[in-house]
């Protein structure tokens, strides 16, 4: 085949295939280049640069919704005319679009419509850095979407790094402050630190597979494994074995960070006090979904669970390869659950304690990822539920934290303070914020009827799949004795917090500081409301989240 004719099939892939299934990637950079625009023409700089960023969030969100709807499957299914392939790969393989791209971008982009208006509420920013903040925002969201569709390693790193960049200026978009200049800093050298280790890891594992390519790295990891039980095991293995193996442990510190998972989470405490409480909401929403689809895209796209392409390998090399996997992500869950909940009893900063909330949460989804992994290949459909039961999980953390966040912010406008001591009688003053913070924080710890309970519920019923038939029986065993008691450890902080807001007696020098209500009120009641819809009415958000399990097939 001559280069012409290799340049025009590239051509035709990008424009029929590729480009139209990238829409809401190319709507959030258009966005971001109209909203820079507002800030450099001053013929459009009357022009509100964050009600912009909302109508090109909003074309993100339908598109979104379009393409979600559009896959094989599909509850309340699009026309024929609107339907998308089950799984395709996009750009000569850098990305795919499949189920889990599509729900990952359609939950980033509702988060988006939900957080724009937060921060134009809450008032940050202000108007002369709001085209910065919002430009910030759109292209870290940005990065996230790339990172869920990721199909290539250094398209991976190159992600991960475009939706890292912007963050660590958000943290520190609060001029003046000293504490958010040095979160900032703090996050931007830690980050810098996880990205070479990263980066390292992946150019560990490209020069043992000669790949960086997810299907083509399963195929040439086969081979390494090899097609008899002593081939794996064999001296001669040992070297390819080891350097894969510190590889993936790199790899999986980058991401870990990203997670904030035990033992990279030392940053998320002060940066989420240092920074805004409107960032720190985005930080713990948007970059969880983005870092929670990445570990399952690496752990299924790279097919090292097991799977058809190495179908010729030695079972026995697999099922090693497995079990690292499950024990290494098992045992990061159950600490990092378990220190974040812990830790998090003896804050006495609102924003502090969340970031360590933050911590717990991102062990819980852990533990499920963990179940899927543990079920690849010996329960497919177990496998798929586990998978939709973290995908509700992210849907409904959206409005639970973004919930709490909101609450802060609020509340920070209002009393002058971030400490947990000055909600002291709320209920006397603000009774319906303390309703709406019950529902968050209750949700929070995964209580019935609301739709945090729903959430832990899915996922300690994957694990109890995983105790039924996975090989690594007594690791399910301890992940499901460790979220029942961490559950019961979140009980305190969170219930501590609401006994301030309604038993403690105001301070005597108490004074409110005067600030519209009904604005804030219908924000947090849109946050709150499918908080407790959710806990009943499930099962829309849940067939979505299954669809987005058939990824795992």
């Amino acid at each position: 085949m001559d280069l012409g004719s290799l340049l025009t099939g590239a051509i035709s892939d990008t424009l029929d295939v590729s480009l139209p299934l990238f829409r809401v990637e190319l709507t959030l950079a258009a966005t971001i280049v109209l909203v820079l625009l507002c800030r450099m023409l001053p013929v459009l700089r009357r022009l509100d640069s964050g009600l912009v960023a909302l109508g090109g969030v909003a074309f993100a969100l339908w598109y979104a919704w379009c393409d979600l709807r559009g896959l094989p499957g599909a509850p309340w299914p699009a026309l024929a005319a609107a339907a998308v392939p089950a799984s395709r790969e996009l750009f000569g393989g850098l990305l795919i679009f499949d189920p889990l791209t599509a729900f990952i971008r359609f939950l980033l982009a509702g988060f988006l419509v939900l957080y724009i208006p937060f921060t134009k509420i809450s008032g940050i920013p202000d108007r002369e850095d709001g085209a910065d903040f919002y430009t910030l925002v759109l292209g870290a969201s940005l990065g996230m979407c790339l990172m869920a569709s990721s199909n290539h390693l250094l398209m991976l790193f190159m992600a991960v790094e475009m939706a890292s960049v912007p963050s660590y200026a958000l943290v520190g978009i609060l001029k003046g402050r000293k504490a958010s200049s040095e979160a900032a800093l703090k996050y931007a050298v830690y980050g810098a630190g996880a990205a070479g280790v990263m980066l390292y890891g992946i150019s560990l594992l490209a020069g043992v597979l000669g790949t960086c390519h997810f299907p083509s790295m399963a195929a040439e990891l086969g081979s390494v494994v090899g097609e008899s039980p002593d081939s794996f095991y064999a001296a001669e293995s040992a070297g390819p074995i080891m350097v894969l193996a510190l590889g993936s442990l790199m790899l999986a510190a980058g991401l870990a960070f990203k997670l904030s998972a035990v033992p990279f989470h030392f940053w998320c405490p002060d940066v989420f006090e240092g920074a805004a409480a409107e960032v720190g909401g985005f930080l713990s929403v948007a970059s969880k979904a983005a870092a929670v689809a990445v570990a399952l895209r690496v752990a299924f796209g790279l097919g090292w669970l097991g799977g058809e392409e190495m179908a010729g390998a030695s079972a026995l090399g697999l099922a090693d390869v497995r079990h690292f996997a499950v024990y290494l992500i098992g045992l990061m869950a159950a600490v990092t659950c378990t220190l974040g909940n812990l830790a998090a009893y003896g804050q006495t900063n609102m924003k502090r304690l969340l970031a360590y909330s933050t911590i717990a949460h991102a062990g819980y989804l852990l533990m499920g990822v963990a179940a899927a992994v543990a079920l690849r290949g010996v329960d497919p459909e177990g496998c798929r539920r586990a998978v939709a039961a973290i995908a509700f999980y992210l849907g409904t953390y959206v409005f639970m934290n973004l919930g709490a966040f909101a609450l802060v912010a609020v509340l920070r406008n209002r009393l002058r303070s971030e400490e947990i001591a000055a909600y002291a009688g709320l209920v006397r003053t603000s009774p319906g914020l303390v309703v709406a913070a019950a529902a968050v924080l209750v949700s929070l710890i995964g209580l019935p009827p609301l739709a945090g309970f729903v959430s832990k519920f899915l996922v300690f019923a994957s694990i109890v799949e995983a105790i039924a038939v996975a090989a690594e029986r007594p690791l399910m065993l301890v992940l499901l004795v460790v979220g029942g008691i961490n559950t019961v450890i979140s009980l305190f902080y969170y219930l501590r917090v609401l006994k301030v807001m309604t038993f403690d007696p105001p301070p005597e020098d108490y004074i409110a500081t005067p600030s519209a209500v009904w604005l804030p009120g219908a924000l947090i009641t849109a946050l709150v409301v499918p908080v407790v819809v959710l806990g009943v009415f499930w099962s829309g958000l849940y067939a979505y989240a299954q669809l987005a399990g058939t990824f795992a097939s």
